[in-house]
């Protein structure tokens, strides 16, 4: 408990040069209008996990919506996502429908997975959002094939690879590092830092202390970004996906981010003090950040207000509907086991 304090800001974090603006006026509502949507979406969630409505483990973005949606505004039909067990957020950024959504972490037909996969496992070919893993680390090998495809296929499309700092020293982590290097892949790692790997601080769990230099013996260039600020994480995504686009290999990004909540709902997170939690929400708050921006910019705050009444409808029209559509018939224990030849 009281491990040194995480930041969102500091030495050797990339913020972007006000005087060069990232973002349009209406880019920046956007941008509000998105991580607003994670914010009450997940808190949601964790209400309705609350009533026993969703079961299993459930893993909340609630603080890190910047990191997402920054990543999300830089890329373009085609370009894939893959990420860990914390996923609603990127789904949600993807353009995956909330009902859907929330449909699936309540188990029921209307959900992505038609109920089967819950919080951790739902996919979208659609909005080519590849999960959603539980195997710690494991989706960056995945992530690297995903980009492995986009290269033999001969497209300039690029592959997203998320994980946290837990991860960041898994073997296959390193592994998937040296064969996207080799091969040249177009894949940005993600290290979304969140300083708690469950409940144990990065501080005590990485003799590396510049996660963002990890890509280094390979040759893969990294930046550590402000994960609280979406504009620096914009232009942090921009950099690296054009590198990725121009056929250079893989680009490695560590977002410097706070999760408010646990590590699951399960977690009531005594390893840290309530003032440290308390002091990122006050002074780093991401959705904060960019409403004072919109303000100074002369958006009026009625707009902001329509657009945050926008969300909540559709947060709770998303809840109504997954409570409301069907378990899934017994025989959907059979399907999407094997595929038809």
């Amino acid at each position: 408990m009281g491990d040194k304090k995480p930041s969102g800001t500091g030495a050797g974090v990339s913020n972007p040069d006000r005087n060069n603006a990232i973002f349009t006026t209406d880019e920046l509502k956007h941008a509000f209008y998105d991580m607003v949507l994670i914010r009450r979406f997940e808190e949601r969630a964790g209400q309705l996990y609350g009533m026993g409505l969703i079961g299993g483990f459930c893993h909340l973005y609630i603080g890190q919506e910047a990191v997402v949606v920054g990543v999300q505004m830089e890329l373009r039909q085609g370009d894939k996502l893959i990420t860990s067990y914390r996923d609603h957020g990127q789904m949600l950024a993807a353009g995956m429908d909330p009902r859907g959504v929330m449909a699936e972490l309540t188990g029921r037909e209307g959900g992505y997975s038609r109920g089967k996969g819950g919080s951790m496992h739902m996919f979208s070919r659609e909005k080519n959002f590849y999960g959603g893993h539980g195997i710690v680390g494991a989706q960056v090998a995945l992530g690297i094939g995903l980009a492995f495809a986009n290269k033999y296929r001969g497209t300039d499309e690029v592959s997203i690879a998320y994980f946290g700092e837990g991860a960041s020293n898994q073997g296959q982590v390193y592994e998937s590092f040296n064969l996207a290097a080799l091969h040249k892949l177009p894949c940005v790692f993600v290290i979304e830092n969140n300083h708690y790997g469950m409940g144990t601080s990065v501080e005590r769990a990485s003799a590396s202390k510049e996660l963002w230099r990890n890509g280094e013996p390979w040759g893969i260039p990294g930046r550590k970004v402000d994960g609280m600020d979406v504009e620096a994480v914009r232009q942090a995504a921009r950099e690296a996906v054009e590198y990725c686009r121009e056929g250079k290999g893989p680009f490695l990004l560590e977002m410097a981010t706070y999760r408010y909540r646990g590590h699951s709902m399960s977690d009531p997170a005594k390893y840290r003090p309530r003032s440290e939690v308390d002091e990122m929400r006050k002074n780093h708050d991401p959705i904060d950040r960019v409403r004072r921006e919109l303000l100074t910019l002369g958006v009026e705050e009625a707009e902001l207000k329509a657009l945050e009444d926008k969300v909540k409808a559709i947060v709770a029209d998303a809840a109504d509907f997954a409570q409301s559509s069907p378990e899934p018939d017994p025989s959907e224990l059979w399907t999407d086991v094997l595929v038809e030849g």
